[in-house]
């Protein structure tokens, strides 16, 4: 059995296709939804998900949450006698959502296709894999959430489209896509985004107002300090909630034994959440130009993730576009049910015969290098994009190099992922190097070719025709089993044409 999953920072979902359509799967306590959270009990005992979450004011040293934040980290959390990595807690999330599924479907789960935020780097891509395994499933696929959210759209609408924004804010994520739906074909066209943009992100701003009403300063570093962090964030995701139902909301926690409580208005909320609401333009904008769609071309504008249902957002979206977005899917169960689709896709449901899934690498990948500048000086570290963002996957480009040091020995490439024009201001993926016969500068070439698929695999040849020897080395989101990597690599080869053909 496959399913699919919303892995989300605030709550998780997990979703199946049947009789025709995606469906969410309830958790053991009848919720659709399962809060992303992890606690452990003095005896030992690890909890997830709801009771979890509620341990979160009483017993917050041994209660972690919102760490899809640090996935791609090597960053540890202590509860408990262990400490865990980002994956290793997100792992328990998953496998709490499979049982809930098994135990409903009557069936082992043992594939998933998981959802990502469409800005996530190879690390946390590979790190969101490695979770899925932990977690004793078969990750088939990684799919960009707003890219799951459009494809549910789609196959709500079961009909073409004109391009249509989705607009994703989540908890700690914030993503962009731009989608059109034609002859059964559910077309990706563009992503952008903001990895470091979330509800949590609203959060802070509430309990920062409410705070400084208070005047209550944060204790130093230690159990204190924990403790009264996890009282401020619930007091203020209640205060933020409240929020988006009138022009005032209560702050009030209980600290040392005493109530401490104010009052945070919308206005000041507005005025202080200004700068989160400014960095949400600049990922529509460059989705827009890298589609080359006016937004007056736009057909709708579909919100998705918890945090669009703040009023501040939607006030914010509509001055944007010029029009009220839309919100015929529910913006929390949208992701799961497209991941959902997705996997009636790989399991080839009849229901689905008709319907393709197209989508785009959201960032540029390619190599360091070295160029002489106008006076003549070799400038090193030289980001040199071989596929470019926002182009269609699977995809395989290739892009020549020559040496630049006269009976230069040996060529080192440097993968990087980003947009930046320094390389080491992007994300280094892998180094190689590669043996080249001493000759003067600029007669020895080298051919690099990038291969890229759907499901974050990039594979780079280098061949050096002086000496026809020829290099090939995988940077994968997860280790894998062979017989599966050979398979997609297999596939990658039909793109190893030349650009002529």
């Amino acid at each position: 059995m496959i399913v699919g999953i919303d892995l989300g920072t605030t709550n998780s979902a997990i979703a199946v296709f049947r009789g025709g359509g995606p469906e969410l799967i309830p958790n053991a306590l009848g919720d659709l939804l399962t809060p992303s959270a992890v606690s452990v009990t003095d005896a030992g005992e690890v909890v997830v998900g709801r009771a979890a979450q509620d341990r979160r004011s009483t017993h917050p040293a041994q209660t972690a949450t919102a760490f899809k934040r640090l996935m791609g980290t090597t960053r540890e959390t202590q509860l408990g006698k262990r400490r865990y990595l980002p994956e290793d807690l997100s792992a328990l999330v998953l496998a709490s959502l499979r049982r809930d599924a098994e135990a409903a479907l009557g069936e082992p789960v043992t594939q998933a296709v998981i959802t990502v935020p469409a800005y996530f780097n190879d690390r946390q891509r590979r790190a969101t894999r490695r979770a899925g395994e932990l977690a004793g499933l078969t990750v088939e696929r990684l799919v960009n959430e707003p890219t799951a959210a459009a494809l549910a759209h789609g196959i709500h609408e079961r009909g073409d489209r004109e391009p249509f924004l989705v607009f994703d804010l989540g908890g700690g994520t914030f993503d962009v896509s731009i989608v059109e739906v034609f002859d059964g074909i559910v077309e990706v066209r563009a992503s952008a985004g903001d990895n470091r943009l979330g509800g949590e992100d609203f959060n802070e701003v509430v309990a920062r107002l409410g705070t400084e009403a208070l005047k209550l300063a944060t204790p130093p570093a230690g159990p204190r300090a924990i403790a009264f962090a996890a009282l401020v964030d619930a007091a203020a995701e209640r205060t933020r909630r409240g929020l988006s139902e009138g022009d005032a909301a209560p702050f009030r926690l209980i600290w040392e034994g005493a109530e401490h409580a104010t009052t945070v208005t919308t206005a000041q909320f507005e005025e202080a959440a200004a700068p989160l609401v400014a960095r949400l333009r600049d990922p529509v904008l460059r989705s827009l130009r890298d589609a080359g769609v006016q937004s007056a071309d736009l057909s709708e504008v579909v919100l998705v993730g918890g945090a669009t249902r703040m009023p501040l957002v939607r006030r914010t979206v509509t001055r944007m576009f010029g029009r009220f977005p839309g919100v015929d899917l529910h913006p929390d169960h949208a992701v799961a049910l497209g991941a959902a689709v997705q996997a009636g896709l790989k399991a080839r449901d009849a229901a689905l015969d008709e319907v393709r899934l197209t989508d785009v690498c959201p960032f540029t990948l390619g190599v360091a290098t070295s160029e002489r500048d106008a006076f003549g000086q070799l400038q090193a570290g030289i980001f040199a994009p071989i596929i470019e963002r926002n182009t269609v996957v699977p995809a395989s480009r290739e892009h020549r190099f020559q040496t630049v040091q006269d009976r230069q020995v040996r060529i080192r490439f440097e993968v990087y992922q980003g947009e930046a024009r320094r390389a080491s201001d992007n994300i280094l993926l892998d180094t190689i190097e590669v043996p080249v016969p001493p000759r003067p500068a600029g007669e020895v070439q080298v051919d690099v070719r990038f291969s890229y698929d759907a499901s974050g695999l990039l594979e780079v040849d280098v061949a050096v025709p002086a000496t026809d020897q020829r290099l090939r080395w995988v940077v994968s989101e997860g280790d894998g089993a062979e017989g599966s990597l050979d398979a997609r690599r297999a596939a990658l080869a039909r793109l190893k044409v030349h650009p002529r053909d």
